[in-house]
């Protein structure tokens, strides 16, 4: 319950993402200069006692069948959330009209990409993730001919002009823009991550400091032994088994305003190479393939309208509805077995 609390009005300064990641989805956190239980080792010890109440001898009789259950309903409950926490994932779609995408990005977590363009029938993608993006960090991979060192990754950050002078070792666009770490903005959807890095062992011209913003208009490149490398910092995309296409896009405005009342996606869900249209709306998502696809908003451009759709990938979907009707049964049992007593204890 203090969890709870403390978790809930921390929101107010650093927004939802932080104090949920801090206090909620943590094994511990610090309260000034105390190490205190996070939410995971709370609902570990919850389970822990759960399971160990199920010894319980006294437990085990037919008078106490509908408490038992109950039990094993909160059992499965915190089990389901233990899926949640550790393999859910949830990110956005964003289509335009006439176009299609397998991809989802993710709303919290980025990848630095490089891309080796010199193939003109496909690009080769080479991925670092960001639980790589550690200060003095070296990676490598057999698909690049040079290697990378982190030299810092900023959660939030903006460029600003350069107005002295400039490092020969810069490349790209730190020639013209210094990267500046700024403090998290409390919509996690607000911030711009940026990396810093530096490029070594091609022998070449490319070798040299660059820098990366989510958001960047103008992508990084560099020519390595005659072949064409791009490089970008973007959210970690997931490649789904089927694809989405966005056949037209719908919205009602409220009347004599510019405020969406309601708007709704008309797709092709494409596995196989067979589409099956679909109507996404804003109380009818879309549920496919352990996915849940639901119409969370829109983009309006010059080239026409584009739909924002909100993936969430969640393995214990199911576990809190079937432990809330197990729960509902244990209930009920406790009550139709303590009837007699009750009516005993009335009569006299």
């Amino acid at each position: 319950m203090i969890l709870v609390v403390v978790g809930t009005v921390a929101q107010k300064d650093v927004g939802l993402y932080v104090s949920q990641q801090k206090y909620f989805s943590s094994i511990y956190f610090f309260f000034g200069p105390i190490p205190l239980p996070g939410g995971r080792i709370i609902l570990i010890l919850m389970l822990i006692n759960l399971i160990a109440m199920l010894f319980n001898q006294n437990l085990w009789r037919l008078k106490k069948i509908g408490v038992l259950i109950v039990h094993l309903g909160g059992v499965l409950l915190l089990v389901g959330a233990g899926l949640t926490a550790v393999f859910s994932s949830e990110g956005s779609m964003i289509i335009q009209e006439g176009s299609k995408s397998n991809t989802v990005d993710d709303y919290h977590y980025t990848e630095l990409a490089i891309i080796n363009t010199s193939n003109q029938n496909h690009d080769m993608y080479t991925i670092f993730g960001q639980p790589l993006f550690i200060n003095g960090n070296n990676i490598t991979h057999e698909s690049i001919d040079f290697d990378i060192t982190i030299l810092d990754y900023m959660e939030n950050s903006t460029l600003e002009n350069i107005t002295g002078e400039v490092q020969p070792s810069f490349r790209g666009m730190l020639k013209n823009f210094s990267m500046v770490a700024i403090p998290r903005d409390k919509d996690d959807m607000k911030n711009r991550p940026g990396i810093i890095f530096q490029v070594s062992g091609s022998y070449t011209d490319a070798d040299g400091i660059y820098g990366l913003i989510f958001g960047q208009q103008i992508p990084a490149t560099m020519n390595v032994s005659g072949k064409q490398y791009v490089m970008i910092l973007q959210k970690q995309k997931t490649y789904l088994p089927f694809a989405i296409e966005l056949i037209d896009f719908t919205k009602v405005m409220h009347p004599g305003t510019e405020v969406a009342r309601a708007y709704s996606s008309k797709i092709n869900l494409i596995e196989n190479n067979i589409p099956r249209s679909v109507l996404i709306e804003m109380n009818k998502p879309l549920r496919h393939k352990g996915y849940t696809f639901f119409q969370a908003s829109f983009i309006e451009q010059e080239d026409g309208e584009a739909t924002v759709l909100a993936a969430v990938h969640n393995y214990g979907r199911l576990f809190p509805y079937i432990s809330s009707i197990i729960m509902s049964i244990g209930l009920l049992l406790h009550l139709l077995t303590n009837i007699p007593s009750l009516i005993k204890k009335n009569k006299k």
